[in-house]
Parts: C-alpha cells; structure tokens; sequence
C-alpha cells in the first residue's frame, strides 16, 4: 500500500511541472535524474530521497518549502 503522502508529492511535482510547460525528460535533465525515476515519483510510486526533492525543485526554480507546501 503506498503512502498517501507520496501521491500527493507526486502530484505536486506533476503540476508544478506542466505548469512550466516541461516534459517529463526535461525536467529529469534539469535535476539530473532520470526520466523514468521523475514518473515513479509522480505516480508514487517512489519514497524519495531529500537530496532528490532539492534537486527537483532547484530544476522547477522554487524553493523545497514552496514545492512540499499543501502535501502534509
């Protein structure tokens, strides 16, 4: 049973990104993760690292705050 915590973080990060018009590989190349990883994550399907989740929101040039804000 996933975390319900991970598929709301998953639909943040899927959001802030279409709201940025970027594709799923764009995003992984910004943050230096794979692309297949970044969809693990936003199905969540994946319990991510912090070093990972500052790595995606430096990509989408918010702050961690700003990307984790709603998901508690």
């Amino acid at each position: 049973m996933r975390a319900e915590i991970l598929d709301k973080f998953g639909k943040r990060v899927r959001d802030e990104r279409l709201q940025r018009g970027l594709s799923q590989e764009e995003l992984a190349e910004k943050a230096e993760l794979h692309r297949t990883y970044i969809g693990m994550i936003e199905r969540g399907e994946k319990n991510i690292t912090l070093i990972n989740i500052q790595k995606i929101a430096k990509a989408l040039v918010i702050t961690v705050d700003e990307l984790l804000k709603g998901i508690t």
